[in-house]
Parts: C-alpha cells; sequence; structure tokens
C-alpha cells in the first residue's frame, strides 16, 4: 500500500471539495513559487505556440532537461528565476502571463492526477487533494466535483494527448527490461518536445515512417502540432520498440 505524504488526500472524480485562486486570496501566486515544476510535450506545445517561439529556441530558453540515469527518459523542467524563491519564468503581480496555456499541473493544483495503462488497454487514473498549509484557496469558491473542477480548468485536451503517452513511457517492453540507447533519448526529446524540428527532420527526409502516412499525420507535417505530436509518439515506437 502506497503511503502518501502529509495533506495528500485520495479523491475520485466524483469526491467534492471547495476551492478557488484569484488575486484577493493572500496567497495568491505563492503555488507558482519554491517549486520543480515538470513539463509534458503539450504544455511545451502549448507554451511554445503561445510565446510563438520555435521549439528549438523554446527549449533553450524555458527549459532544464535532467537526464536523470535512474529516470528511464529524460524529465523536462521550467526555468525558475533566481529571486531567493525559485519563482516561475512566467509569473507576474497581476498573477500568470501564460494563464489561458499555462501547464496542466497548474490547472489541475490542488489535485494532483496520475495515470497508467490498464490491463484492458486503457487508462487507470489516480487522484489526490493537495492541501498544502500555505493554500488559502480551500476558503473560497463554491463546492464541486473533482470532474466538474477539471473541467472548469480546461483540462481535458492536456488529459487526452498526455495520456497517449503511455503507449512509450510504459510500453510492454518497458516492463520486461528494455533500457533506451542515448540516441534513442535525444529521439524521444527530438520527437515530443522539439516538435518544430522533429518537423523539418520528416520533411527534409531525414527521419521516416515504415509505412505510408495517414492524412492526419500528414495534417501534422502541414502545420498541426498535436497531430504532429501524435506522429512522434508513433515514430518513437517505432524508434523504440520496432513496432
Amino acid at each position: 500500500m502506497t503511503v502518501l505524504p502529509d495533506g495528500f488526500v485520495p479523491i475520485s472524480t466524483t469526491s467534492r471539495f471547495r476551492f478557488a485562486c484569484h488575486p484577493e486570496v493572500p496567497c495568491f501566486t505563492e503555488c507558482c513559487r519554491q517549486l520543480d515544476l515538470a513539463l509534458t510535450p503539450y504544455d511545451v506545445l502549448r507554451l511554445k505556440n503561445r510565446l510563438k517561439l520555435h521549439s528549438g529556441r523554446f527549449l533553450e530558453q524555458y527549459v532544464i532537461i535532467e537526464w536523470d540515469p535512474s529516470l528511464l527518459f529524460p524529465q523536462c523542467y521550467l526555468t525558475m528565476i533566481d529571486d531567493g524563491r525559485a519563482s516561475c519564468v512566467f509569473v507576474s503581480p497581476a498573477g500568470c502571463t501564460v494563464y489561458e496555456d499555462r501547464p496542466g499541473a497548474c490547472r489541475a493544483y490542488p489535485v494532483g492526477r496520475g495515470a497508467s495503462a490498464g490491463r484492458d488497454g486503457g487508462v487507470e487514473e489516480t487522484l489526490v487533494l493537495v492541501r498544502e498549509p500555505h493554500c488559502l484557496g480551500f476558503r473560497e469558491g463554491p463546492s464541486q466535483t473533482t470532474g466538474e473542477y477539471f473541467a472548469g480548468q480546461g483540462l481535458d485536451d492536456y488529459s487526452r494527448c498526455n495520456d497517449t503517452l503511455l503507449d512509450v513511457t510504459q510500453h510492454q517492453r518497458i516492463r520486461n527490461g528494455f533500457r533506451p540507447s542515448r540516441r534513442q533519448l535525444d529521439q524521444f526529446i527530438l520527437a515530443l518536445y522539439n516538435l518544430d524540428t522533429f518537423r523539418q527532420e520528416f520533411n527534409d527526409g531525414r527521419i521516416t515512417l515504415r509505412r505510408p502516412l495517414r492524412a492526419d499525420e500528414l495534417q501534422g507535417l502541414a502545420g498541426d502540432d498535436e497531430q504532429l505530436l501524435l506522429l512522434g509518439i508513433r515514430w518513437l515506437r517505432q524508434e523504440l520498440f520496432d513496432e
């Protein structure tokens, strides 16, 4: 049985809680400081498009890639400001400057969501309510279910795209002991986080699929980043697992 840290309470999509965050809450933006914010590929997609940056430039300017040998795949973290409080690079006194495209973890807070591949091929979801001592948002807002809160925070697209990564990160071959090479780890970052370079490499013929491209995949190469991300996942399954 997993022992959760203090303040972490298991919940479900039908659990109810009261929470809201806005400038009138005394702790406003405190949750944007002293944190390690892991970024999913979809987070990077939304942020680099919001800032109108090439994905390679976004990675250079805003992302720290952790190549920890104890981790199966590299982890990307958002750069924090060296202001003595490790503040998010996008936080301001008025709040989040990229609010409409903020990362999924920020949207879900104070709920933590985990996903794993189910035995039936579906996705098993694990949810916890995080009650941090500094957060006064639990005094605000109406009572709502977790599902209602997620819908209001616009999490559906984030969860859908993030869950497709399970086809790579929780592949059966990994469970059987597969470990990627350094070249394959570079491919992981290219296909999932550096989408604009991945598109250029594909369009230039330097990387290919071993089957004809479908219409949706061609849309990704033509400019649809969400379709391109799905293509990147399929290409990784080819390169890592020979599928």
